[in-house]
């Protein structure tokens, strides 16, 4: 039987804790025999877990021989794991064993150097918190989950469930994985990545910057055709001035900052009115219907319909 254990890391977040425990446990094969053996190990005897303390029946021994180790999120991602929980985990990943990571244990599998070279995700939030204390990694804050083989990482929170099931589908086939979705009552493929639930506030309008006045006409005329002579012209500048001070102050440039504002009014739109899709284009800048429908889904992840649905 596939062995997975469940390491339980000082802080873990209970909810990415209790994720792989309930999916593989309550995961059972055609003849109805249990697909897997769920251990939760843990470097010592009790963990502290936030809102109460979890006694582990298994120490780091219960590592060595797991087909899957699950590393959950912790509470402070920039705690260093261990020496013996460093040469548990990559002692089993040498031996063989496929190794994953659910939201912010992405951080102590590259504390480990298992993510050294790869591509990885991990929560939106702490996307960049990741990307820049291990710049060898390829940090992907826009997926639900990246699987490498055998090492495999997920985004934030239900992203966990995402990449279980993927796991006992690579494990045991579909339709034993979507038996699992259906007891998690979670679709087995879910539409999009993590892109659609990134709080995208308004761009940056730094306050008392020379640039302020020019961001404020924009975020009220964002319905008009509006090109880089016309913001130019409205700031009394020439484009190329322009574009350096939209990069001094803003980090982006006038087109993609407008871009980012028109995208982020669009999600406002669907999420509080019944407005069409061809009206909130109108009203957003976008030119077109199909203009604006492209734009969102390679922004967002998803459809301005699949968007609605979900936020509305």
């Amino acid at each position: 039987m596939h062995t997975v254990a469940v390491l339980a890391l000082d802080g873990v977040i209970p909810f990415d804790l209790a994720t792989p425990i309930e999916v593989f446990e309550r995961t059972r094969l055609a003849d109805g025999g249990p697909g897997y053996e769920v251990r939760i190990c843990a470097e010592t005897r009790e963990v502290d877990a936030g809102a109460f303390r979890l006694c582990a029946p298994w120490g780091l021994d219960g590592l060595a021989d797991a087909d899957t180790i699950i590393v959950p999120g912790v509470a402070n991602p920039l705690a260093v794991p261990s020496a013996a929980v460093r040469e548990a985990v990559c002692a089993a990943a040498a031996a063989g064993a496929r190794i994953a990571s659910i939201c912010s244990g992405a951080f102590p599998l590259a504390a480990m150097g298992l993510l050294a070279g790869k591509r990885a995700t991990t929560h939106w939030a702490a996307a960049e918190l990741l990307a820049t204390r291990h710049p060898d990694i390829e940090v992907d804050p826009n997926v639900l989950y990246v699987d490498n083989g055998g090492v495999l990482t997920s985004a934030g929170a239900a992203a966990g469930l995402d990449l279980c099931l993927h796991m006992i589908r690579r494990d045991h086939g579909s339709a034993v994985a979507a038996e699992a979705a259906r007891l998690s009552v979670m679709p087995l493929e879910r539409e999009g990545g993590q892109a659609q639930f990134i709080a995208r506030p308004h761009p940056p309008a730094p306050r008392g910057a020379t640039l302020e006045p020019v961001l404020e006409w924009l975020l009220k005329n964002l319905s008009r055709e509006l090109t880089l002579t016309d913001i130019a012209a409205r700031a009394g500048t020439s484009p190329r001035t322009l574009i350096r001070h939209f990069r001094d102050q803003t980090g982006t440039t006038p087109l993609r900052w407008l871009h980012t504002a028109r995208i982020r009014y669009a999600q406002q739109l669907l999420e509080s009115t019944d407005h069409t899709v061809e009206t909130i284009a109108a009203r957003a800048g976008f030119g077109s219907a199909t203009a604006f429908r492209d734009r969102f889904k390679r922004t967002t992840g998803v459809s301005p319909h699949t968007y609605r649905r979900t936020f509305r």
